[in-house]
Protein backbone atom coordinates (compact mmCIF):
# COMPACT_ATOMS: atom_id res chain seq x y z
CA UNK A 1 0.00 0.00 0.00
CA UNK A 2 1.28 3.41 -0.91
CA UNK A 3 0.15 6.77 0.37
CA UNK A 4 -1.09 9.20 -2.28
CA UNK A 5 1.35 11.83 -1.06
CA UNK A 6 4.32 9.44 -1.35
CA UNK A 7 4.50 10.23 -5.02
CA UNK A 8 7.27 10.78 -7.49
CA UNK A 9 8.46 14.23 -8.40
CA UNK A 10 6.53 15.71 -11.32
CA UNK A 11 8.12 16.93 -14.51
CA UNK A 12 7.21 20.51 -13.65
CA UNK A 13 9.66 20.69 -10.74
CA UNK A 14 12.34 23.36 -11.00
CA UNK A 15 15.86 22.41 -12.03
CA UNK A 16 17.89 20.52 -9.43
CA UNK A 17 21.45 21.35 -8.42
CA UNK A 18 23.06 18.00 -7.65
CA UNK A 19 26.47 17.75 -6.02
CA UNK A 20 28.32 15.10 -7.96
CA UNK A 21 31.45 15.58 -5.83
CA UNK A 22 32.61 17.63 -2.86
CA UNK A 23 34.67 19.80 -5.20
CA UNK A 24 31.43 21.22 -6.55
CA UNK A 25 30.30 22.29 -3.12
CA UNK A 26 31.61 25.84 -3.45
CA UNK A 27 29.52 26.51 -6.53
CA UNK A 28 27.58 29.76 -6.57
CA UNK A 29 23.92 28.86 -6.29
CA UNK A 30 22.38 32.06 -7.54
CA UNK A 31 19.46 30.67 -9.52
CA UNK A 32 16.34 31.02 -7.35
CA UNK A 33 14.72 28.18 -9.31
CA UNK A 34 17.46 25.71 -8.44
CA UNK A 35 16.79 23.05 -5.86
CA UNK A 36 19.82 22.36 -3.69
CA UNK A 37 19.81 18.56 -3.57
CA UNK A 38 21.98 15.45 -3.74
CA UNK A 39 21.64 11.87 -4.90
CA UNK A 40 21.56 9.23 -2.18
CA UNK A 41 21.56 6.07 -4.19
CA UNK A 42 18.58 6.38 -6.54
CA UNK A 43 16.96 9.11 -4.42
CA UNK A 44 16.97 12.85 -4.96
CA UNK A 45 16.93 14.51 -1.55
CA UNK A 46 17.42 18.05 -0.23
CA UNK A 47 20.90 18.70 1.15
CA UNK A 48 19.54 19.03 4.70
CA UNK A 49 17.60 16.18 6.26
CA UNK A 50 15.26 16.06 9.26
CA UNK A 51 16.11 13.90 12.25
CA UNK A 52 13.15 12.45 14.15
CA UNK A 53 14.70 10.82 17.21
CA UNK A 54 13.24 13.55 19.45
CA UNK A 55 9.71 13.19 18.04
CA UNK A 56 7.06 12.09 20.50
CA UNK A 57 3.30 11.83 20.66
CA UNK A 58 1.45 14.22 22.94
CA UNK A 59 -0.77 11.33 24.03
CA UNK A 60 -0.03 8.01 25.70
CA UNK A 61 -2.93 6.33 23.92
CA UNK A 62 -2.83 7.94 20.47
CA UNK A 63 -0.07 8.95 18.07
CA UNK A 64 -0.67 12.65 17.64
CA UNK A 65 1.33 15.87 17.76
CA UNK A 66 -0.05 18.96 15.96
CA UNK A 67 3.37 20.65 15.91
CA UNK A 68 4.83 17.71 14.03
CA UNK A 69 1.86 17.66 11.64
CA UNK A 70 2.68 21.27 10.76
CA UNK A 71 6.39 20.47 10.50
CA UNK A 72 5.88 17.64 8.02
CA UNK A 73 3.57 19.61 5.76
CA UNK A 74 5.76 22.73 5.87
CA UNK A 75 8.95 20.77 5.18
CA UNK A 76 7.48 18.97 2.18
CA UNK A 77 6.11 22.19 0.68
CA UNK A 78 9.57 23.77 0.99
CA UNK A 79 11.14 20.80 -0.84
CA UNK A 80 12.70 19.74 2.46
CA UNK A 81 10.89 16.46 3.05
CA UNK A 82 13.77 14.10 3.81
CA UNK A 83 12.97 12.34 7.10
CA UNK A 84 15.36 10.04 8.93
CA UNK A 85 13.86 7.70 11.50
CA UNK A 86 14.32 4.20 12.88
CA UNK A 87 12.33 1.25 14.13
CA UNK A 88 13.67 1.98 17.62
CA UNK A 89 12.30 5.55 17.69
CA UNK A 90 9.12 6.15 19.66
CA UNK A 91 7.40 8.31 22.24
CA UNK A 92 9.81 9.33 24.98
CA UNK A 93 8.16 7.68 27.98
CA UNK A 94 7.53 4.40 26.20
CA UNK A 95 11.02 4.32 24.68
CA UNK A 96 12.56 4.89 28.10
CA UNK A 97 10.75 1.74 29.27
CA UNK A 98 11.94 -0.29 26.27
CA UNK A 99 8.63 0.01 24.42
CA UNK A 100 7.34 2.22 21.63
CA UNK A 101 9.17 0.44 18.82
CA UNK A 102 8.03 1.71 15.45
CA UNK A 103 5.85 4.54 16.77
CA UNK A 104 7.76 7.26 14.92
CA UNK A 105 7.56 5.29 11.68
CA UNK A 106 3.79 5.07 12.16
CA UNK A 107 3.52 8.79 12.99
CA UNK A 108 5.47 9.80 9.89
CA UNK A 109 3.26 7.58 7.74
CA UNK A 110 0.08 9.16 9.11
CA UNK A 111 1.43 12.71 8.88
CA UNK A 112 2.51 12.30 5.27
CA UNK A 113 -0.87 10.80 4.39
CA UNK A 114 -2.73 13.71 6.01
CA UNK A 115 -0.43 16.49 4.78
CA UNK A 116 -1.59 18.85 2.03
CA UNK A 117 1.49 18.71 -0.18
CA UNK A 118 1.79 20.75 -3.37
CA UNK A 119 1.71 18.78 -6.61
CA UNK A 120 5.05 20.18 -7.76
CA UNK A 121 6.90 19.57 -4.48
CA UNK A 122 9.84 17.22 -4.34
CA UNK A 123 8.66 13.76 -3.36
CA UNK A 124 9.02 13.14 0.40
CA UNK A 125 11.68 10.59 1.28
CA UNK A 126 11.76 8.49 4.45
CA UNK A 127 14.82 6.61 5.66
CA UNK A 128 14.57 4.14 8.53
CA UNK A 129 16.87 1.76 10.37
CA UNK A 130 17.28 -1.84 11.49
CA UNK A 131 18.55 -2.17 15.08
CA UNK A 132 21.13 -4.92 15.69
CA UNK A 133 20.19 -6.93 18.79
CA UNK A 134 21.44 -10.11 20.45
CA UNK A 135 18.41 -12.07 19.26
CA UNK A 136 18.91 -10.96 15.65
CA UNK A 137 21.59 -13.17 14.19
CA UNK A 138 20.46 -13.96 10.64
CA UNK A 139 19.71 -12.35 7.32
CA UNK A 140 16.12 -13.42 7.85
CA UNK A 141 15.90 -11.20 10.95
CA UNK A 142 16.74 -8.17 8.77
CA UNK A 143 14.10 -9.11 6.23
CA UNK A 144 11.46 -9.60 8.92
CA UNK A 145 12.28 -6.26 10.54
CA UNK A 146 12.18 -4.58 7.13
CA UNK A 147 8.75 -6.04 6.44
CA UNK A 148 7.50 -4.64 9.75
CA UNK A 149 8.94 -1.18 9.06
CA UNK A 150 7.48 -1.24 5.55
CA UNK A 151 4.06 -1.99 6.99
CA UNK A 152 4.30 0.80 9.58
CA UNK A 153 5.47 3.27 6.95
CA UNK A 154 2.64 2.25 4.66
CA UNK A 155 4.80 1.86 1.56
CA UNK A 156 5.45 -0.86 -0.97
CA UNK A 157 9.20 -0.23 -0.86
CA UNK A 158 11.23 1.69 1.76
CA UNK A 159 13.24 4.56 0.29
CA UNK A 160 16.40 3.95 2.33
CA UNK A 161 16.89 1.07 4.79
CA UNK A 162 19.91 1.38 7.08
CA UNK A 163 21.69 -0.72 9.69
CA UNK A 164 21.70 1.43 12.84
CA UNK A 165 25.20 0.53 14.08
CA UNK A 166 27.80 -2.22 14.03
CA UNK A 167 26.83 -5.40 15.86
CA UNK A 168 28.22 -4.45 19.27
CA UNK A 169 25.49 -5.38 21.77
CA UNK A 170 26.92 -8.50 23.44
CA UNK A 171 25.49 -9.06 26.95
CA UNK A 172 27.35 -12.37 27.25
CA UNK A 173 30.70 -10.97 26.20
CA UNK A 174 32.05 -11.70 29.69
CA UNK A 175 31.50 -15.39 28.93
CA UNK A 176 33.44 -15.14 25.69
CA UNK A 177 30.31 -15.07 23.56
CA UNK A 178 30.92 -12.06 21.34
CA UNK A 179 30.46 -13.34 17.78
CA UNK A 180 29.36 -10.54 15.47
CA UNK A 181 26.73 -10.83 12.75
CA UNK A 182 27.48 -7.82 10.59
CA UNK A 183 27.95 -9.96 7.48
CA UNK A 184 24.61 -11.67 8.06
CA UNK A 185 23.01 -8.22 8.31
CA UNK A 186 24.59 -7.22 5.01
CA UNK A 187 23.19 -10.38 3.45
CA UNK A 188 19.80 -9.36 4.84
CA UNK A 189 20.10 -5.90 3.25
CA UNK A 190 20.88 -7.53 -0.09
CA UNK A 191 17.87 -9.81 0.25
CA UNK A 192 15.59 -6.85 1.02
CA UNK A 193 16.96 -5.00 -2.01
CA UNK A 194 16.51 -7.91 -4.41
CA UNK A 195 12.99 -8.60 -3.15
CA UNK A 196 12.06 -4.98 -3.82
CA UNK A 197 11.29 -4.30 -0.18
CA UNK A 198 13.70 -1.35 -0.27
CA UNK A 199 14.92 1.02 -2.95
CA UNK A 200 18.29 1.69 -1.33
CA UNK A 201 20.38 0.39 1.55
CA UNK A 202 22.74 2.10 3.96
CA UNK A 203 24.61 1.70 7.23
CA UNK A 204 25.33 3.85 10.27
CA UNK A 205 28.37 4.41 12.49
CA UNK A 206 30.70 2.49 10.19
CA UNK A 207 34.33 3.63 9.95
CA UNK A 208 36.49 3.44 6.80
CA UNK A 209 37.42 -0.23 7.26
CA UNK A 210 33.94 -1.58 7.98
CA UNK A 211 32.21 0.58 5.37
CA UNK A 212 34.67 -0.68 2.75
CA UNK A 213 34.02 -4.30 3.72
CA UNK A 214 30.27 -3.72 3.57
CA UNK A 215 30.50 -1.88 0.26
CA UNK A 216 32.50 -4.73 -1.28
CA UNK A 217 30.28 -7.47 0.17
CA UNK A 218 27.12 -5.82 -1.15
CA UNK A 219 28.74 -5.18 -4.54
CA UNK A 220 29.29 -8.93 -4.91
CA UNK A 221 25.52 -9.31 -4.56
CA UNK A 222 24.90 -6.54 -7.09
CA UNK A 223 23.70 -4.12 -4.42
CA UNK A 224 25.02 -0.54 -4.21
CA UNK A 225 25.69 0.89 -0.74
CA UNK A 226 23.94 4.26 -0.79
CA UNK A 227 24.82 5.85 2.55
CA UNK A 228 26.67 5.76 5.86
CA UNK A 229 25.32 7.83 8.75
CA UNK A 230 27.87 9.06 11.29
CA UNK A 231 28.29 11.85 13.83
CA UNK A 232 30.06 14.72 12.05
CA UNK A 233 30.41 18.42 12.75
CA UNK A 234 32.97 21.21 12.82
CA UNK A 235 34.13 20.05 16.27
CA UNK A 236 33.54 16.35 15.63
CA UNK A 237 36.05 15.54 12.88
CA UNK A 238 39.02 14.02 14.74
CA UNK A 239 37.64 10.70 15.97
CA UNK A 240 37.82 8.99 12.60
CA UNK A 241 34.87 10.95 11.24
CA UNK A 242 36.81 12.93 8.63
CA UNK A 243 38.62 9.82 7.44
CA UNK A 244 35.23 8.13 7.14
CA UNK A 245 33.83 11.01 5.09
CA UNK A 246 36.87 10.91 2.82
CA UNK A 247 36.61 7.15 2.29
CA UNK A 248 32.87 7.31 1.65
CA UNK A 249 33.39 10.06 -0.91
CA UNK A 250 35.91 7.80 -2.66
CA UNK A 251 33.44 4.90 -2.67
CA UNK A 252 30.48 6.99 -3.82
CA UNK A 253 28.69 6.39 -0.51
CA UNK A 254 26.83 9.45 0.76
CA UNK A 255 27.60 10.41 4.35
CA UNK A 256 24.55 11.44 6.37
CA UNK A 257 25.79 13.53 9.31
CA UNK A 258 23.94 13.35 12.61
CA UNK A 259 24.79 15.74 15.47
CA UNK A 260 25.62 18.45 12.87
CA UNK A 261 25.20 21.09 15.61
CA UNK A 262 27.17 19.02 18.14
CA UNK A 263 23.99 18.67 20.23
CA UNK A 264 23.29 22.41 20.03
CA UNK A 265 26.78 23.72 20.80
CA UNK A 266 27.25 25.07 17.27
CA UNK A 267 24.02 27.07 17.41
CA UNK A 268 25.27 29.01 20.43
CA UNK A 269 22.52 27.49 22.55
CA UNK A 270 24.87 26.91 25.49
CA UNK A 271 27.00 30.03 24.98
CA UNK A 272 26.56 33.80 25.03
CA UNK A 273 25.63 34.02 21.38
CA UNK A 274 24.40 37.33 19.99
CA UNK A 275 20.58 36.98 19.74
CA UNK A 276 20.46 38.35 16.20
CA UNK A 277 22.78 35.55 15.03
CA UNK A 278 20.67 32.79 16.61
CA UNK A 279 17.39 31.24 15.61
CA UNK A 280 14.32 32.03 17.70
CA UNK A 281 14.35 28.46 18.94
CA UNK A 282 17.89 28.80 20.26
CA UNK A 283 17.12 32.02 22.14
CA UNK A 284 13.89 30.80 23.72
CA UNK A 285 15.24 27.38 24.65
CA UNK A 286 18.10 28.69 26.77
CA UNK A 287 15.86 28.65 29.83
CA UNK A 288 14.05 25.39 29.06
CA UNK A 289 16.09 22.45 27.84
CA UNK A 290 15.05 18.81 27.42
CA UNK A 291 18.61 17.72 28.13
CA UNK A 292 19.40 15.68 31.21
CA UNK A 293 21.47 17.28 33.95
CA UNK A 294 24.44 15.11 32.96
CA UNK A 295 24.12 16.16 29.32
CA UNK A 296 23.83 19.82 30.26
CA UNK A 297 26.92 19.56 32.46
CA UNK A 298 28.98 18.12 29.60
CA UNK A 299 27.65 20.63 27.07
CA UNK A 300 28.36 23.58 29.37
CA UNK A 301 31.90 22.27 29.77
CA UNK A 302 32.38 22.28 26.02
CA UNK A 303 30.73 25.67 25.68
CA UNK A 304 32.63 27.51 28.40
CA UNK A 305 35.67 25.35 29.09
CA UNK A 306 36.83 23.84 32.36
CA UNK A 307 40.42 25.10 32.35
CA UNK A 308 41.63 21.50 32.29
CA UNK A 309 40.73 19.30 29.33
CA UNK A 310 39.00 22.18 27.58
CA UNK A 311 40.57 25.64 27.61
CA UNK A 312 38.79 28.52 29.31
CA UNK A 313 36.25 30.05 26.96
CA UNK A 314 35.43 26.68 25.40
CA UNK A 315 34.17 26.98 21.85
CA UNK A 316 33.69 30.77 22.03
CA UNK A 317 36.46 31.52 19.48
CA UNK A 318 34.76 29.25 16.94
CA UNK A 319 31.34 30.76 17.60
CA UNK A 320 32.77 34.25 17.07
CA UNK A 321 34.19 33.17 13.71
CA UNK A 322 30.86 31.63 12.76
CA UNK A 323 29.00 34.76 13.88
CA UNK A 324 31.21 36.94 11.70
CA UNK A 325 30.50 34.78 8.64
CA UNK A 326 26.79 34.59 9.47
CA UNK A 327 26.57 38.36 9.87
CA UNK A 328 28.34 39.02 6.57
CA UNK A 329 26.06 36.61 4.72
CA UNK A 330 22.79 37.44 6.47
CA UNK A 331 22.57 33.91 7.86
CA UNK A 332 22.33 32.32 11.29
CA UNK A 333 25.15 30.49 13.03
CA UNK A 334 23.16 27.26 12.74
CA UNK A 335 22.95 27.71 8.97
CA UNK A 336 26.72 28.20 8.79
CA UNK A 337 27.23 24.97 10.76
CA UNK A 338 25.02 23.02 8.34
CA UNK A 339 26.50 24.62 5.22
CA UNK A 340 29.99 23.65 6.35
CA UNK A 341 28.97 19.97 6.37
CA UNK A 342 27.45 20.25 2.90
CA UNK A 343 30.69 21.81 1.66
CA UNK A 344 32.56 18.72 2.87
CA UNK A 345 30.43 16.43 0.71
CA UNK A 346 28.16 15.19 3.50
CA UNK A 347 24.45 15.72 4.13
CA UNK A 348 23.48 16.98 7.61
CA UNK A 349 20.56 15.37 9.43
CA UNK A 350 19.35 18.07 11.79
CA UNK A 351 16.97 17.13 14.56
CA UNK A 352 13.82 19.27 14.36
CA UNK A 353 10.64 19.45 16.40
CA UNK A 354 8.97 22.54 14.89
CA UNK A 355 8.25 23.96 11.45
CA UNK A 356 10.28 27.07 12.34
CA UNK A 357 13.34 24.94 13.04
CA UNK A 358 12.99 23.22 9.67
CA UNK A 359 12.61 26.55 7.86
CA UNK A 360 15.74 27.91 9.52
CA UNK A 361 17.69 24.74 8.72
CA UNK A 362 16.64 24.96 5.08
CA UNK A 363 18.20 28.43 5.07
CA UNK A 364 21.52 26.58 4.85
CA UNK A 365 20.63 25.73 1.23
CA UNK A 366 21.06 27.72 -1.94
CA UNK A 367 24.51 29.09 -1.14
CA UNK A 368 27.98 27.86 -0.16
CA UNK A 369 30.75 28.98 2.12
CA UNK A 370 33.87 30.01 0.25
CA UNK A 371 37.00 27.89 0.46
CA UNK A 372 38.61 30.62 2.57
CA UNK A 373 35.67 30.55 4.98
CA UNK A 374 35.86 26.76 5.30
CA UNK A 375 39.59 26.97 5.96
CA UNK A 376 39.07 29.67 8.59
CA UNK A 377 36.41 27.63 10.38
CA UNK A 378 38.53 24.48 10.38
CA UNK A 379 41.65 26.33 11.56
CA UNK A 380 39.69 27.94 14.40
CA UNK A 381 38.00 24.67 15.38
CA UNK A 382 41.30 22.77 15.37
CA UNK A 383 42.85 25.44 17.58
CA UNK A 384 40.34 24.63 20.32
CA UNK A 385 41.84 21.20 20.90
CA UNK A 386 38.31 19.82 21.26
CA UNK A 387 37.04 16.51 19.96
CA UNK A 388 33.29 16.46 20.54
CA UNK A 389 32.12 12.94 21.40
CA UNK A 390 28.62 13.61 22.70
CA UNK A 391 27.26 14.41 26.15
CA UNK A 392 25.86 12.42 29.05
CA UNK A 393 24.92 8.94 27.91
CA UNK A 394 24.48 10.15 24.33
CA UNK A 395 27.91 9.51 22.89
CA UNK A 396 29.08 9.39 19.29
CA UNK A 397 30.97 6.10 19.70
CA UNK A 398 29.20 4.24 22.49
CA UNK A 399 25.71 3.25 23.48
CA UNK A 400 24.08 2.58 26.84
CA UNK A 401 22.39 -0.80 26.45
CA UNK A 402 20.98 -1.55 29.88
CA UNK A 403 23.76 -3.74 31.21
CA UNK A 404 26.41 -1.08 30.53
CA UNK A 405 28.11 0.87 27.76
CA UNK A 406 29.09 -0.77 24.48
CA UNK A 407 31.63 1.03 22.31
CA UNK A 408 32.72 1.16 18.69
CA UNK A 409 35.24 3.24 16.80
CA UNK A 410 35.42 4.75 13.33
CA UNK A 411 38.52 2.98 12.12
Amino acid sequence: MTHPNMRYQTASIVSIFLLASPEQSFADLTNANTLDASKVGSLTVPNVGIGTIAWSSNSLTRLENPDLDTLVESACNQNGGFFDTGERYGSHIKTAMGMGWGETETMISKMLKDADIKDDALRPVVATKFTPSPWRTTAKSVVEACEASRERLGVDSIDLYQIHMPDIVKPLRFLGKDETYDEQYWEGLAECYHRGLVKNVGVSNYGPTLVTKCHDALAKRGVPLASNQIAYSLIGRHNGAQQTVDRCNELGVKVLAYYPFAMGLLTGKYSSLSPEMATEDVVTSLSSSRRSKLELKDLQRYANGDGKEIQAGGISPLLRAMEAIASARGKTVAQVALNYIICKGALPIAGSRTADQVTDNLGALGWRLSEDEVTLLEHTADGLGINFDGAGFKKTSEKFVGYGMERWSLN
